[in-house]
């Protein structure tokens, strides 16, 4: 093993919230796919605009809090630094695993309110399904969980149900910007 590479899995990766170290495993096959996915429909739609994706980048919100979100887009360069952002982000994106969940959900949730992150989305890897939340009034709105289905699931709910199905995310920092759950969870078991 080369020693560069060595270097890199010798690291521990962790990120400090309100001044409390927390430590982060490495993420499963399934957790990289969907990131990657995410990271890649973010580019595609973001290329040859202001906003920029990024992933896996340390975050500063604060002198005591450095986060490293699995994807999100920046929309202000001057937060963007050679060492990472430097303020708040305008959507973030978490992925669940069972050591972050309970911190995806309400310390991040909380965190990302307080420092003015417009869209937030936990994705649940278990469930096949997104939760977006929105900044209204200096608070989140849950918008809407998105749920992705297999065409068999799907054709077996009752048309009522599908009626409740929301398939496709719009991503509010642009009116044209949609993303489809199916192509989230592409590849993922």
């Amino acid at each position: 093993m080369s020693g560069a590479l060595a270097l890199k899995y010798d690291q521990e990766s962790y990120e400090i919230i309100n001044g409390e170290t927390y430590m982060m495993s490495r993420p499963n096959t399934n957790h990289m796919k969907i990131e990657l996915n995410i990271a890649t429909l973010f580019k595609n739609y973001l290329k040859g605009k202001t906003c920029e994706p990024f992933n896996e980048s340390d975050v500063f919100l604060s002198d005591d809090t450095n986060i490293v979100p699995d994807v999100m887009i920046v929309c202000d360069p001057e937060k963007i630094e050679e060492d990472g952002i430097h303020g708040a982000p305008d959507l973030v994106v978490e992925i669940l695993s069972p050591s972050t969940e309970k911190r995806d959900k309400i310390d991040k949730l909380r965190l990302y309110e307080k420092h003015g992150v417009k869209e937030y989305w936990i994705v649940d890897p278990k469930n096949f399904s997104v939760d977006v939340y929105l900044l209204q009034e200096g608070k989140f709105i849950r918008d809407n969980t998105y749920k992705y289905f297999t065409d068999e699931i799907y054709q077996s709910l009752s048309e009522r149900d599908k009626a409740d199905v929301f398939s496709e995310i719009k991503v509010s920092l642009y009116d044209d910007f949609f993303v489809n759950v199916a192509d989230i969870f592409e590849r993922v078991k």
